[in-house]
C-alpha cells in the first residue's frame, strides 16, 4: 500500500510564532460567520466531534516536473502546499505516505494500450521523430510533450489507486492525495492538462468494494473525463459544479447532460455563470449534495477540489474565497462516508497552496491560524502572508437569485426520477474486476501461507510426552489405565 514517510524533516514547532502585517481579507471574515454555524467547536483548533482517520499521499518528485516556461500548469504547486502542510504542523493528525508508482497494467484498465505505449515512449528529445502521432493524441499546446512525463503520470495515478485501496482496507477514513484529480484525460487521449485520469482508476478501485460511488467536482472546469467515463452506469454517480456557456473548456456540462442507458439520471451538472460568490455557490452545494446524498446513498465519495474556483485564479472567473472552497469539503466530510480528498485545477499556484492547506487542516478537523507558517517558500505569499487572502471582487456576479433557484429546481426534479439508490447484487468477497491481485495481497497470503505450512510441520515432528493429556480420542490417560489394568 505504499510505505510510511519516514525521511521528511518536520518543524520544531506546530504554528508560526513570527509576526507579520498584512490584511486578511473577506476570506476570513466569510471562515469567521462559518466556525459559529458549526456547533461543535471545542478548544482552540479542535472544530468537531468527528475524529476521521487520515491518510496524506505526498512524494517530493512530483513537484519538480514542468510543463514549459508559459504553460499554466505548474506542478510546482505540490510543493509549496506540503511546505505549508508540514509547517503548520498537520502530520500530527494523520498518516504521511508515500505512494508508490502506478504500473502500465493498473493504468490500462482505463486508458488505451497504444496511448500508454506513447506516453511511455515519447520524449522531448524524440518529439519530432513522433509527431505524426500527435494529432491522433492530441498533443499540443494544452498538452505538450515534457521531461519526464510518464513518471508524471505514474507518480500521480499511483497515488489515487493507493489511496482508494486504502479506502477499501478499512485503515483510513478519508484519504488525500492533492497531486491527483486530473480530470479532463480520456481513454484515447490526453486533454486539459490531463493525461492519465487518475480519477477513473481510482473510482475503479472503490467499485471493487462498495455498490456505490460519488463522485463530486467543484473545479471551474466541467469533470468530462470522469463523467464520459460512468456515463452509462448507476454504480458512479457524477455531480460537477462548473462554468458552462457553451465555449468555456471544455465546452460540456449543461444541464441537460443527465446520463444514458442504465446511467440515465446519474449524472448531475450544476452550470453556472461568471463572478459567483460565496453565499450563492455555499447554499447551492448544500442544497444538491444534500439532494444527492439522500437519494444516491454512496458507499465511497471521491471529491475532486480543483482551486481554479478560486477568486482570481489565472484561468477562472469565480469570485469564490478559501474559506467558501474548504466549506464544500467540511459539508462533505460530515456525512462520515469514506472519502477520497483530491486536487485538480488550479493556476495562481500561491492561492493553491494555501486552499489546499486549508481543507487539508479541514478533514483534519483542525482549524489553522490565519498567519502562515515560516517556510522556504515565504516569500510567494507576499505581501499578506496570510491563509485567507483577499480573493473575490474581480468579476461581476452573473448568477442571479432567479437563475440559481431555477438551477436547483431542476437539479431537483432530476433525482426524483431515480426512485431512490440503485441496488447491486454484489458478493461477499467482491470480483477483482481488474482481473489481477494487487503484489501485496499475493505477498501477504504466501507469506501467511508459508508460515501456517512450517507451524504445521513443527507440530507433526514435535515428540509428544506420554504424559500429554488430550480431551479428544487421543487421550493418552485412557491408553495408560489400559497397560496398567485399570
Amino acid at each position: 500500500m505504499g510505505r510510511r514517510k519516514e525521511n521528511i524533516t518536520y518543524p520544531s514547532t506546530t504554528f508560526s510564532t513570527s509576526v507579520r502585517e498584512g490584511s486578511i481579507g473577506s476570506g476570513l471574515e466569510f471562515a469567521s460567520s462559518l466556525s459559529g454555524q458549526d456547533g461543535g467547536s471545542v478548544g482552540n483548533n479542535v472544530v468537531e466531534h468527528y475524529r476521521p482517520r487520515v491518510a496524506y499521499y505526498m512524494r517530493e518528485q512530483a513537484g519538480n516536473f514542468h510543463y514549459g516556461k508559459q504553460h499554466p500548469m505548474k506542478p510546482h504547486r505540490l510543493t509549496l502546499t506540503n511546505h505549508l502542510v508540514l509547517n503548520y504542523g498537520l502530520h500530527k493528525y494523520m498518516d504521511v505516505f508515500e505512494p508508490r508508482r502506478a504500473t502500465e497494467e493498473e493504468i490500462r484498465e482505463f486508458h488505451a494500450e497504444d496511448y500508454i505505449d506513447f506516453l511511455k515512449r515519447v520524449t522531448p528529445g524524440n518529439q519530432d521523430q513522433m509527431r505524426a502521432c500527435f494529432s491522433d493524441f492530441n498533443i499540443g499546446d494544452d498538452c505538450p510533450i515534457f521531461d519526464g512525463i510518464w513518471d508524471f503520470c505514474s507518480i500521480y495515478s499511483g497515488a489515487s489507486i493507493e489511496a482508494a485501496r486504502k479506502l477499501i482496507s478499512g485503515s483510513a477514513d478519508i484519504a488525500v492525495n492533492w497531486m491527483g484529480g486530473l480530470h479532463h484525460a480520456k481513454k484515447y487521449e490526453p486533454s486539459g492538462f490531463c493525461y492519465v485520469n487518475d480519477i477513473v482508476l481510482a473510482i475503479l478501485q472503490l467499485l471493487r468494494y462498495y455498490p456505490r460511488v460519488l463522485y463530486v467536482d467543484i473545479d471551474i472546469h466541467h469533470g468530462d473525463g470522469v463523467q464520459e467515463a460512468f456515463y452509462t452506469t448507476d454504480r458512479v454517480m457524477t455531480c460537477s459544479f462548473h462554468k458552462y456557456n457553451g465555449d468555456f473548456f471544455p465546452g460540456t456540462g449543461a444541464i441537460d447532460e443527465m446520463g444514458s442507458g442504465l446511467g440515465k439520471f446519474f449524472a448531475v451538472n450544476v452550470p453556472l455563470q461568471d463572478g459567483i460568490d460565496d453565499r450563492s455557490y455555499t447554499q447551492l452545494f448544500k442544497t444538491v449534495m444534500t439532494a444527492v446524498m439522500e437519494t444516491f446513498k454512496p458507499g465511497a465519495i471521491v471529491l475532486q477540489c480543483g482551486a481554479d474556483s478560486l477568486g482570481l485564479d489565472r484561468l477562472g472567473v469565480f469570485n469564490l474565497s478559501i474559506a467558501a472552497h474548504g466549506e464544500c469539503v467540511r459539508f462533505m466530510r460530515r456525512f462520515g462516508v469514506p472519502m477520497m480528498v483530491i486536487g485538480g485545477g488550479g493556476y495562481t499556484i500561491r492561492n493553491v497552496a494555501r486552499c489546499w492547506t486549508y481543507e487539508t487542516g479541514i478533514v483534519c478537523g483542525t482549524e489553522l491560524p490565519s498567519e502562515l507558517p515560516n517556510t522556504v517558500y515565504s516569500e510567494f505569499f507576499a505581501p499578506d502572508y496570510s491563509l485567507h487572502p483577499q480573493l473575490s471582487g474581480r468579476v461581476v456576479n452573473h448568477n442571479s437569485r432567479a437563475y440559481l433557484n431555477a438551477l436547483t429546481a431542476r437539479i431537483l426534479e432530476q433525482l426524483r426520477y431515480l426512485k431512490g439508490a440503485p441496488s447491486v447484487q454484489m458478493q461477499e468477497a467482491p470480483p477483482d474486476i481488474q482481473g489481477f491481485l494487487e503484489d501485496q495481497e499475493r505477498h501477504d497470503k504466501d507469506v501467511h501461507s508459508d508460515r501456517n505450512k512450517e507451524e504445521k510441520d513443527e507440530r507433526a515432528s514435535k515428540r509428544e510426552h506420554i504424559s500429554e493429556f488430550y480431551e479428544s480420542d487421543r487421550d493418552q490417560d485412557q491408553e495408560d489405565g489400559d497397560d496398567i489394568g485399570i
